[in-house]
């Protein structure tokens, strides 16, 4: 089954590194014009230029201003698929956590996905056909311990893709969220042997996932194939929860 994704653009958010990096590079492999988004304007030029179908856009997502920056991204193009993919930790013990890392974390992971998501789905449903994925966490499913804020804000996240997938639907525009498991990253590398070994033991394929696990899993939810899809949260985690 080939996908071809010619002809659409894509954004993806928080695509500078990690998931959203690949989520990027295999999107445009797919034939999609992707629009590369981070705050960091000199890296995510650069991966638009490896790229080669796309476009490095500076973009704070959790910034005052960001309705007005995606509106301006939209008079220039329709954006076709739309990632939500940026987002933050501030872990801590829930007695000892500060307001401060509750209220960001919830900002940047949540509210920038309302924000963002109302602004491109309008066109969506005009031209009657759009994709929306949401990359929520395996953790938004199970929980974490010291992770209450970012569990919180991914589990908001699935509630936030089911609901949205009711109202926009008739308007062939699906909704469709990514719950990544342990993701082997930078930090995760860092981990020493035993850490490692420990996590990978809970985990039934005994392995951590790799960026391009769930690249692989955007790109098929971004696709024709997937058109009879939508309000589903698409479990990635190797069986770590099942």
């Amino acid at each position: 089954m080939k996908i071809d994704l010619t002809g659409k653009t894509a954004l993806v958010t928080g695509a500078s590194r990690g998931i959203g990096e690949s989520i990027a590079r295999r999107l445009g492999e797919a034939g999609a014009h992707v629009l590369v988004a981070a705050r960091s304007l000199d890296r995510v030029n650069q991966i638009a230029g490896e790229i080669g179908n796309a476009t490095g856009v500076e973009l704070d997502i959790s910034a005052a201003d960001v309705r007005e920056r995606i509106g301006a991204l939209l008079k220039e193009r329709p954006i076709d698929i739309l990632v939500n993919n940026a987002g933050i930790t501030d872990d801590d013990l829930f007695i000892r956590m500060k307001a401060e890392a509750w209220t960001n974390v919830l900002r940047t992971n949540l509210d920038s996905a309302f924000h963002i998501t109302q602004e491109v789905v309008k066109k969506m449903i005009r031209t009657r056909w759009g994709r929306v994925i949401n990359i929520s966490s395996i953790v938004g499913l199970m929980g974490n311990p010291g992770q209450v804020n970012y569990a919180s804000s991914k589990a908001a996240l699935i509630g936030f893709t089911k609901s949205l997938a009711l109202e926009i639907g008739s308007r062939n525009v699906t909704v469709n969220a990514v719950a990544p498991g342990y993701i082997q990253t930078a930090m995760t590398d860092a981990l020493g042997d035993d850490a490692r070994e420990k996590l990978t033991e809970r985990i039934a394929l005994k392995r951590l996932g790799t960026t391009d696990d769930i690249a692989y899993t955007v790109v098929f939810l971004a696709s024709e194939q997937a058109g009879y899809i939508t309000g589903t949260v698409v479990n990635v985690s190797g069986g770590l929860y099942t």
